[in-house]
């Protein structure tokens, strides 16, 4: 057993969290930290904005607004495109976000794996997770095809009309579920599952064979062929998936490429220590 006096447990507490880190007030937070925070996130989902634009759209000033960028951009976090009078995410952040693709292992784990995939089925691979009700797209490998899908890592997707997203959502347990479906469910082309009961019989049929079918339920004329990645545990951790056009996935490829899909997922979960045995039903 060890032993710690009282001066080492001091210095512990000290170089951790103050002890008014869980109290929900303001004087935890930096007005001007929050507000830099809210203009990046909002730089990144529009992926070219002007100035005005962007003061208009968070309903703060130009020159407020000017004074953010201008100290996010010296820190490279965005960049202007001079020409085109717009502003971009920079180098800078993505050094920082890849910080976050080394956490874990399975971003690592997982790219020789689609980069197989892609070679075998010849459609781009991707890979995702589930992030606050949606997809959050951690790696991709492109196919050489000239029609293709494209989700660079950071793109996030809707849980019920990705093939992905409807991975994850089977392996919910019922109150998660249920608390999903009371936000209610978007429809985005006709063939989306925007009924619960419809999106249900969907995913017990995803847990009965294995994968899941985006069958033009989020974008027109492309097709995602998805089954999950468990851990050590046999817990749905992620995704992997196959995308393409339907004129590449037609319905008749359908099953050929879901066994390509299957093992792949297989792969990269033995690779994080999951087994046949730990497999949840």
């Amino acid at each position: 057993m060890a032993f710690q006096d009282n001066d080492d447990k001091a210095d512990r507490k000290q170089r951790g969290r103050p002890r008014a880190f869980h109290e929900k007030t303001e004087q935890n937070t930096i007005k001007s930290l929050d507000r830099a925070l809210v203009v990046l996130a909002e730089v990144a989902r529009a992926e070219g904005i002007t100035l005005s634009a962007l003061a208009q759209r968070l309903g703060e000033s130009p020159a407020t607004i000017y004074r953010v960028l201008t100290t996010l951009a010296l820190h490279q976090i965005v960049e202007s495109n001079d020409s085109a009078q717009t502003w971009h995410i920079g180098a800078g952040a993505f050094l920082i976000g890849s910080a976050f693709l080394r956490r874990t292992s399975l971003v690592e784990t997982s790219r020789p794996i689609l980069r197989d995939l892609m070679e075998t089925t010849g459609e781009t691979a991707n890979l995702g997770v589930e992030k606050d009700g949606h997809v959050l797209f951690l790696g991709q490998v492109e196919t050489h095809a000239p029609i293709r899908a494209f989700f660079p890592p950071g793109t996030l997707s809707p849980l019920h009309a990705s093939g992905i997203g409807k991975v994850l959502l089977a392996y919910f347990d019922a109150p998660r579920l249920h608390r999903f479906g009371t936000a209610g469910l978007a429809r985005f082309t006709p063939h989306t599952l925007a009924d619960m009961a419809d999106l249900q019989a969907d995913l017990a049929q995803i847990r009965t064979r294995g994968y899941s079918v985006d069958d033009q339920e989020r974008n027109i004329g492309m097709r995602c062929i998805a089954a999950p990645i468990r851990n050590a545990l046999g817990e749905v951790i992620a995704g992997i998936s196959v995308s393409g056009p339907t004129s590449r996935i037609a319905p008749d490829e359908v099953a050929k490429l879901a066994t390509a899909v299957i093992s792949a997922a297989a792969r990269v979960s033995e690779a994080l220590g999951a087994s046949p045995q730990n497999a949840p039903d």
